[in-house]
């Protein structure tokens, strides 16, 4: 079997998506999602004029020797773009040889660990009632864990927090939108909105929060350890980590559990943060880090340190890197939570799926490969539109972290 070719789809049935699709002499084909928030044409870019012309002709059955040939063979390693092209191609050539196999990716990971796949939604409200309105939705609709985020009293916008009457959709403008943030305003306020979801809820609901790289080590300490009392089941994103010990200092000082990884992009981004235990969940995605290869190394790495894996789910991933972590996270076997937030009809009308939800959890399905395809006639009805992250700066004006 011989790869005969390879196209990149663009399409914006909401939002941007990049897909790849690779084809074989055999008529076998495998798609991956190659989507890279607010930068996606810097990945099309690589794929087209880089990666696909030494595609052609290789054994797409050899998917190890393929991706040492993208990671080491490019001499300028890593990066969002790089490593996201790279995992494209590693999970479209898995679903091909899962699809060759007539298995579901599962099994040739090594079959599955688990009956079902706990997930969390996000419950988001502009203030405490409409943030508590939100968290009894997500609990009638029967998850076991919510993420939670309020608006804060004196900023005029939130990181994780829509408009009235719009869904949250961060990537919103073709120019970056400018934000205002108070760390003083929030560390006065996040205890307070926990207090409010315990008492109203109690105890057996798993909460999650997500501070978005904005607070410095001794400042995420503080926050963690007085949200100890609200026992939840991570605090995402504390600080930012390009200096991996940043973490050690927050975690001297709280029991509150860590999560980070999204932006991560290999395994030397969090090799200290796992191998000195500063995390308890790590949540590099396949689509970022490298695709199923090089996260099979990382979820092995965190096992033997007691780190959990914790697949980032929002919607600037595509329903192919959902069908591709579900198989994952029903195989892994330090699994610890998958995030979900629900795609529109216009993205699952483009992608047909496998996979099925129920009362928060999911199963992949048993379809041959990750069970995700593209339609490209109704894809083309989609086109792309240019759309930016914001910046957030202080309330002085200096730039902060978004």
């Amino acid at each position: 079997m011989k790869i005969t070719g390879a196209k990149v789809i663009v399409c914006s049935p909401g939002r941007n998506f990049v897909t790849l699709k690779i084809v074989t002499d055999e008529g076998v084909y495998g798609i991956g999602d190659a989507t890279l928030n607010g930068r996606e044409l810097s990945v099309v870019s690589y794929l087209e004029d880089h990666v696909i012309p030494t595609l052609i002709g290789k054994d797409p059955h050899r998917i190890e020797d393929i991706w040492q040939f993208l990671y080491r063979g490019a001499y300028w390693r890593r990066g969002p773009v790089g490593m996201t092209a790279i995992a494209a191609v590693d999970v479209a050539l898995w679903d091909i040889k899962a699809k060759v196999a007539k298995l579901p990716l599962y099994q040739l990971l090594g079959g599955r660990s688990r009956d079902k796949i706990m997930t969390y939604t996000h419950a988001n409200g502009v203030c405490i009632d409409s943030t508590l309105d939100a968290v009894g939705k997500a609990i009638d609709d029967g998850y076991q864990a919510v993420r939670v985020q309020s608006g804060i009293p004196g900023l005029d916008s939130t990181y994780g927090v829509a408009k009235e009457g719009k869904k949250y959709e961060p990537a919103d403008a073709a120019l970056p939108g400018e934000n205002v943030w108070s760390t003083q305003k929030y560390l006065n306020f996040a205890p307070k909105l926990f207090d409010a979801v315990r008492s109203q809820f109690g105890n057996d609901i798993h909460l999650l929060h997500d501070v978005h790289h904005r607070l410095t080590p001794i400042e995420a300490a503080r926050l963690g350890k007085e949200l100890e009392p609200f026992h939840l089941f991570w605090l995402e994103d504390a600080v930012v980590a390009e200096n991996q010990d940043s973490f050690r200092l927050v975690r001297e000082h709280t029991t509150t559990p860590l999560a980070v990884g999204e932006v991560f992009n290999s395994i030397h981004d969090c090799r200290s943060l796992i191998q000195n235990q500063y995390i308890d969940y790590i949540r590099a995605t396949i689509v970022h880090a490298g695709g199923i290869s090089q996260m099979r190394r990382i979820a092995d790495f965190a096992s033997l340190y007691h780190v959990k894996t914790g697949f980032h789910g929002a919607t600037d991933l595509s329903p192919v890197c959902m069908g591709a972590a579900l198989h994952f996270d029903y195989w892994v076997p330090n699994f610890g939570i998958q995030e979900q937030m629900p795609f529109s009809e216009e993205m699952e009308s483009v992608f047909t799926f496998d996979y099925k939800f129920s009362r928060g959890f999911f199963t992949p399905g048993e379809a041959p490969g990750h069970g995700v395809d593209i339609d490209e006639s109704l894809a083309k009805k989609y086109p792309y539109k240019r759309a930016m992250l914001p910046v957030n700066r202080l309330e002085d004006g200096t730039l902060w972290n978004w």
